[in-house]
């Protein structure tokens, strides 16, 4: 008798979001990041972060947009040495998204020719699942980082919360193993949030946040602005002071709609030192660097043209103030 078993698998036709790369979850290895600036402001909320995870607490970085949400918690995730996945809360995001789906068809084809004569063949064709970042991160052990989480619909959250708290993830019947999966010993899991009072931001349910420890984060003080600035811009110690002071000042000045982050500080340090300026009142290349940033829609000072006239005059008066 020959038996010829013929393994395929086939994808479907599925519209792919940020969840796979090629019916793969993601892990990044997340390697020592040399030139990050750890000031004492930064240890210590790095310290209370890693003492919260350590005993066994998802942690929850909440604040406005700037204030280094994302790369606090990439920084955590590399300090523990574990393998990491990321996660982006999304409005379209759903519970298949987060622990996995069918993505595929797997097809076995059995062939008997024990009789010479006659040809006889099986099918047999199967749904092919696949797990995704969380449910592989629950599994093996990995940290979950998911960035702005409360851009993602609650109901599709509400499958953290029995991982949150009972260390369980239950599972569709689809995939075919056990129906409930216990949390590996090692996992944790990092959130970051936006204010509801942003676009697209979803409120986080009481149930969620209740099984995180929260720690709000605001703009940074301005000796970790000038270490950030200087490292990222990499530009002089007084260049870095002058453009944080700056940019600080124009913060308080109560002239923007929308407050300049510690974002408006590296991209004029780092344009500054690529065109050989110096951040002083009398080079004409760092004024319209300045102007280009603080008075555009890319630092959000003012939508409309009267609002954009009003913060000219004050950024010009800053510039040679502090510069």
């Amino acid at each position: 008798m020959v038996r010829i078993p013929v393994e395929e698998t086939k994808p479907m036709e599925t519209k792919m979001r940020n969840v796979y790369i090629e019916n793969e979850p993601t892990v990044l290895e997340l390697e020592p990041e040399p030139g990050f600036v750890e000031t004492p402001q930064i240890k210590n909320i790095t310290e209370r972060a890693m003492a919260y995870l350590k005993a066994g607490f998802p942690v929850h970085f909440s604040g406005p947009a700037g204030t280094g949400k994302t790369t606090l918690a990439l920084h955590l995730a590399r300090k523990f040495g574990q393998p990491a996945v990321l996660l982006f809360g999304d409005e379209q995001l759903g519970t298949s998204d987060l622990i996995g789906g069918e993505f595929g068809v797997r097809k076995r084809k059995l062939v008997d020719n024990f009789i010479h004569s006659v040809l006889k063949t099986e099918e047999d064709i199967r749904s092919l699942w696949v797990d995704s970042r969380l449910t592989e991160a629950c599994k093996n052990g990995f940290i979950l980082i998911y960035d702005e989480f409360n851009r993602s619909r609650p109901e599709a959250n509400n499958v953290l919360l029995s991982i949150l708290e009972e260390r369980t993830l239950t599972l569709p019947l689809a995939r075919q193993e056990d129906d409930y999966l216990q949390v590996h010993p090692n996992f944790k899991a990092i959130f970051t949030s936006n204010p509801e009072e942003y676009a697209g931001v979803h409120k986080t349910q009481d149930a969620l946040r209740d099984r995180m420890v929260t720690i709000d984060l605001d703009f940074f003080d301005r000796e970790t602005e000038i270490a950030i600035t200087k490292s990222r811009g990499n530009v002089s110690e007084r260049d870095a002071r002058r453009i944080v002071d700056l940019v600080r000042a124009l913060r308080r000045s109560g002239k923007c709609r929308y407050t300049p982050t510690i974002r408006a500080c590296i991209i004029i340090a780092k344009v500054t030192k690529l065109r050989g300026a110096k951040a002083k009142a009398g080079d004409k290349v760092f004024r319209e660097i300045c102007m280009d940033i603080l008075t555009s829609e890319t630092n959000k000072i003012g939508e409309h043209q009267a609002r954009k006239r009003q913060a000219v005059p004050v950024i010009q008066n800053l510039i040679r103030r502090f510069c």
